[in-house]
């Protein structure tokens, strides 16, 4: 899902735009495999047992809503999380978006913008993610977990925040 082109201003352009890592849908994608196999070997299972049939009706539903609560908790909701948080570099801002229901988000401007740093382990040079760092001119530094490709988005930030620093200095 692309980042709506109604939220920016007038004549502002998205230079990278992404969702966090696909590592993050990892773990769930597990969870549904299993979910899916146990779910299978209960119906099997189901079916060698001597249950009368108001019992084996009873446990099927209560297998069912397991079943249901288990991909509510742990398979659609990391994925609607992540389909739902946008990291968004313009060319005059960097945009955090994130939430469905309670919706939360951090816009910095590029010329208040002191430094932008990256950091990622072993396993995130595997996947080529990482945590972006911007500290800005007022708050405390904020990192960014799992944003792919980090190492250019760290290079196209910091371009453009040279960018926006030669355009004031031309202006004065």
């Amino acid at each position: 899902m692309a980042y709506p082109k109604d939220l920016l201003a007038p004549d502002e352009e998205i230079v990278v735009e992404a969702h966090t890592h696909w590592k993050a849908l990892v773990l769930p994608a597990i969870v549904l495999v299993l979910a899916v196999a146990a779910a299978g070997t209960y119906s099997w299972w189901q079916t060698t047992l001597d249950l009368s049939p108001t019992a084996s009706l009873w446990l099927g539903i209560a297998v069912a809503v397991v079943f249901l609560v288990v991909l509510a908790v742990w398979v659609v909701s990391p994925y609607i999380r992540w389909a739902t948080t946008h990291f968004v570099i313009t060319d005059r801002r960097v945009i955090y978006r994130t939430g469905v229901f309670t919706k939360s988000g951090i816009d910095i401007p590029l010329a208040r913008v002191n430094s932008v740093q990256f950091r990622h382990g072993f396993i995130d040079q595997m996947f080529k993610t990482g945590t972006l760092i911007i500290e800005s001119a007022s708050d405390d530094p904020l990192e960014f977990d799992d944003i792919p490709n980090v190492e250019k988005v760290h290079a196209t930030l910091y371009h453009q925040v040279n960018d926006v620093i030669e355009d004031e200095d031309d202006e004065r």
